[in-house]
């Protein structure tokens, strides 16, 4: 494993205690306010001592009993839920600081500007910029610092809906870069979007940890994901653009029509599907507005505490979730094994949910 985690810390309303290992690609930790996910990322970068245990990185010890490397030498980059720019200095000073304090070319300034849609902010003050802007030249400002692993604390949280998704598409061309990334939020479309790997966090402690998808779709984590939170990832390529509004996808398990997507055929996408946009028929519906008509057999139930179920399904290789009452099941004879038809309307896919895969 490239990152080794197992540390304890005492943060007063609460005790960091975590264990874990992470790997390649963006890991992604998930949880409510306050349950310290930013402290464990300081621990990480080095801006903060734990009481006890051990940080390692590849072959490194970088916290342990004997161990405590300075946050400027574990060359970590860092993201901040805020930009953090020099206000005095333009976008072009702004990304080659580091490099300029210690006297060195950026070799990659360039690479970084056209992965990141700087060119023509280059000689902008940051006060011309807006959130979204500022927070891509914050990322490009870390990636010129050529760091082993690259840390971001809820770099999104600051901007609007709107602004947010502008700038997903660029943490998207980031991650094919092949840098490892641990990600902070508490915001689910964005996990969905980026994530390979996702720790649910509550109450200073791991709860759950796997590969994004497979936590996504387990029905028992509705409560701690959210109910209006809850939805499976799938993974498909664009296969028609007829020119009506919609673009087809072909996954595992079929067909799927989405509002429009500005991408080519076989173009990969992952697309998160609410469990409250999925209804469930038990015979083949006919007659419907509803574009999405899937075939589909029940794997598991999940009954909370309250009125309603999850139901997981499986089409191919894939999963959805589907959210309703407990009564509509019992009507249905809903069970594990039962065939089904899952019904999705295509405006129920949100283009925020819709990233390039």
């Amino acid at each position: 494993m490239m990152l080794h985690v197992d540390i304890k810390h005492n943060l007063g309303a609460l005790t960091l205690d975590m264990r874990f290992n992470a790997g390649p690609g963006v890991t992604a930790f998930y949880g409510p306010s306050g349950t310290g996910k930013t402290s464990l990322l300081r621990a990480i970068a080095g801006l903060q001592k734990p009481d006890s245990g051990e940080i390692g990185f590849q072959d490194e010890v970088l916290f342990g009993p004997r161990h405590n490397v300075p946050s400027q030498k574990r060359n970590f980059g860092y993201v901040f839920q805020d930009a953090r720019l020099f206000p005095h200095l333009n976008v072009r000073q702004n990304l080659t600081f580091a490099p300029d304090l210690a006297g060195q070319a950026a070799p990659d300034l360039d690479r970084i500007v056209d992965l990141l849609g700087l060119e023509h902010l280059l000689s902008r003050k940051p006060k011309a910029l807006s959130g979204g802007e500022a927070q891509r030249v914050a990322i490009g400002r870390a990636l010129l610092s050529k760091p082993r692993l690259l840390l971001m604390d809820e770099p999104l949280s600051a901007l609007d809906p709107a602004r947010r998704n502008d700038i997903l598409p660029y943490l998207e061309r980031l991650k094919s870069e092949g840098l490892p990334i641990l990600y902070v939020s508490h915001n689910m479309a964005e996990v969905a979007r980026l994530a390979d790997h996702i720790v649910l966090m509550d109450d200073g402690r791991i709860t759950h940890a796997g590969p994004v998808d497979d936590i996504l779709s387990d029905p028992a984590l509705t409560r701690q994901i959210g109910v209006r939170q809850t939805g499976a990832i799938l993974r498909a390529k664009v296969s028609d653009q007829p020119g009506n509004g919609l673009t087809g996808i072909r996954f595992s398990g079929g067909q799927l029509w989405l509002p429009v997507v500005d991408a080519a055929p076989g173009t990969p996408l992952r697309l998160r599907i609410l469990a409250q946009d999925v209804m469930i028929s038990v015979h083949e519906p006919t007659g419907l507005s509803a574009q999405n008509v899937l075939p589909m057999e029940v794997t598991q139930i999940h009954r909370g505490e309250g009125p309603a179920i999850v139901v997981q399904m499986r089409s191919g290789q894939d999963h959805l979730l589907s959210r309703i009452t407990q009564n509509s099941a019992q009507r249905l004879g809903i069970e594990p094994g039962k065939k089904v038809w899952a019904v999705i309307k295509s405006l129920a896919i949100a283009p925020s949910d819709v990233g390039r895969g």
